[in-house]
């Protein structure tokens, strides 16, 4: 039994020394499956190897996007750095434009012509001091100058308006005689306007011009639409304005019951249900446009010639003389003959007064008056030879007694149409010379109009006319100027408008700006001699006017 549990314990005791895992052995035999495992680790080993290769490829791939989008934001910023520089240039190059510009117009007041003379234009003859060095005659002889040439030549001046005046009362009443009240046109008195009604009137032979303003039949009215009343308004039409033609009872009080569908059941508390507004497609207007509500120029102008034909006819066997248009494209121009040869010409000019101003639209000008024509049969130009009237009367009762402002302007408009027959016609007008004298009347003092001071302020305005034409503006007097005062009872509108530069069309026409300074300064060269020359040999040229009418 003792030698049994002895055998059993040196067993156990014999395994458990040789057990594998207590005393491994370095001699150990390799297991059966380690080439399998050994294969296994080959085929990991590769497929690590391949990540790796593919994470190499990507790291590489992500580098090569990474400077290639470095690349590109190295470009842009170069761009943008090119392009700031470049901005920055501009805008520099810009304000120094801006800031010799303003230098320019600042210190342009100073310079003579032959600073200007590299202009655009490279106008000839434009050295020297200003006016070319022009000496004028003395005093003694512009003074003779002036009594004997000009004074003399318009001493039938207020005979000539009496005359007219007379003649044109009658055949307006006979105009209203044959005129319907409810269908036609009414006529109101006349306006006269002008160098004859300003007492500057040079020209032979003298020619008035009168404004006759009209009104639409009942029921309806004019209103009329300034060109400052739209912002969008093109510089051609500057100074101009439409007139519509409305009906009285159509929308004065905004009512829209002629302008949309009622129902049955609604009644217009305004008009009733018998006296509806008739919407303005379906009225008739006299004298618009086709297919619009606005008063046409060419309409008005043949309405008017028509009626002027019929009215004296009426009154023909009155008259001792004929009566006959005297430009076709002017239907207002009349001219009287006489037997004896002699004729008297004038101007009736149809015209719409802008609501209660002084202002007055009118269908056409001489175009010696106007200088341009209107775009559209539509506009109507403005005219303020009213308030000029009005302006140099008043101003002529602050100026000296004797003030030289008229005798200065005559006798720059008769150098201006001695010139004009020598040359012929140019750009410059006597109502540039009007506009240049008017404005030195605001700016001057009322002393330095003085009789014995003509010589010096005929010097300032053809030095104001020739520093306007080398700077091509020269500003219309009302629109836009805010100096005029109170008194003046302006419009508005008119006040606080863009000034409107009456040179204009030279800046457009090169060719007429240069005939124009080419005749100007042809003006300043022949001045001093016409007025010798004309105050030694004073013209017989004046014809004496005729026997007032005979009524037969």
């Amino acid at each position: 039994m003792a030698l049994g549990l002895f055998r059993v314990c040196l067993v156990v005791v014999t395994a458990i020394i040789n057990h594998p895992l207590l005393f491994p052995r370095e001699n150990a035999t390799v297991p059966e499956n380690e080439e399998e495992i050994i294969l296994k680790m080959q085929a990991h080993h590769e497929k690590l190897q391949l990540e790796q290769l593919r994470l190499e490829e990507e790291v590489a791939r992500l580098v090569a996007e990474k400077e290639a989008l470095e690349r590109v934001e190295e470009e842009g910023q170069q761009q943008n750095e090119t392009r700031t520089a470049w901005d920055l240039w501009s805008t520099l190059c810009m304000i120094l434009f801006l800031v010799i510009e303003v230098w320019r117009q600042d210190h342009q007041d100073g310079l003579s012509p032959e600073c200007l003379g590299g202009d655009e234009d490279e106008l000839p003859g434009l050295e020297g001091a200003p006016l070319r060095g022009l000496t004028l005659p003395n005093k003694a002889t512009l003074d003779h100058f002036y009594e004997h040439c000009i004074r003399g030549a318009t001493a039938d001046a207020a005979r000539t308006r009496e005359f007219v005046e007379g003649f044109v009362d009658d055949l307006l009443e006979a105009l209203r005689s044959l005129c319907n009240r409810d269908t036609d046109m009414e006529v109101e008195d006349f306006i006269g306007v002008d160098s004859m009604y300003e007492n500057w009137q040079v020209d032979k032979p003298l020619l008035c011009h009168l404004f006759v303003p009209f009104i639409p039949p009942e029921p309806y009215h004019f209103h009329p639409e300034l060109w400052c009343s739209s912002h969008s308004a093109p510089l051609d039409l500057q100074g101009y304005g439409q007139i519509k033609v409305v009906r009285a009872d159509e929308d004065t009080l905004g009512c829209i019951c002629g302008k949309t569908k009622l129902g049955e059941d609604m009644l217009c508390l305004l008009h009733g249900k018998n006296n509806l507004v008739r919407p303005s497609s379906e009225v008739e207007d006299p004298l618009c446009a086709k297919g619009s509500p606005y008063l046409n120029t060419m309409q008005v102008m043949k309405w008017f010639q028509t009626a002027l034909t019929r009215a004296w006819h009426r009154i023909a066997h009155k008259y001792e003389f004929d009566l006959a248009f005297g430009q076709l494209d002017t239907p207002g121009s009349l001219k009287i003959r006489f037997r004896s040869g002699k004729f008297m010409p004038f101007n009736l000019i149809p015209v719409i007064q802008c609501d209660d101003s002084d202002l007055y639209f009118v269908s056409h000008l001489p175009r010696e008056l106007s200088g341009e024509t209107p775009v559209s049969s539509t506009d109507w130009l403005l005219s303020f030879a009213v308030y000029e009237r009005h302006f140099l009367r008043t101003t002529s009762k602050a100026l000296p007694e004797g003030a030289c402002h008229l005798s200065c302007l005559q006798i720059a408009s008769f150098l201006l149409s001695k010139q004009s027959r020598l040359t012929g016609p140019s750009g410059l007008g006597n109502y540039h010379l009007k506009t240049a004298l008017l404005h030195l009347l605001l700016s001057g003092r009322a002393a330095d109009w003085k009789a014995g001071q003509l010589n010096a302020r005929l010097h300032e305005l053809l030095r104001f006319l020739e520093k306007s034409l080398l700077e091509k503006k020269l500003h219309h007097f009302f629109i836009g100027n805010r100096k005029l005062p109170d008194t003046m009872r302006l419009p508005e509108a008119v006040r606080r408008a863009e000034p409107l530069n009456l040179f204009r069309p030279f800046v457009l026409q090169r060719s007429l700006y240069r005939q124009t300074v080419d005749s100007f300064y042809e003006l300043l060269k022949n001045a001093p001699t016409l007025i010798s020359e004309y105050s030694l040999h004073i013209p017989s040229d004046h014809a004496s006017l005729p026997q007032k009418a005979v009524i037969s």
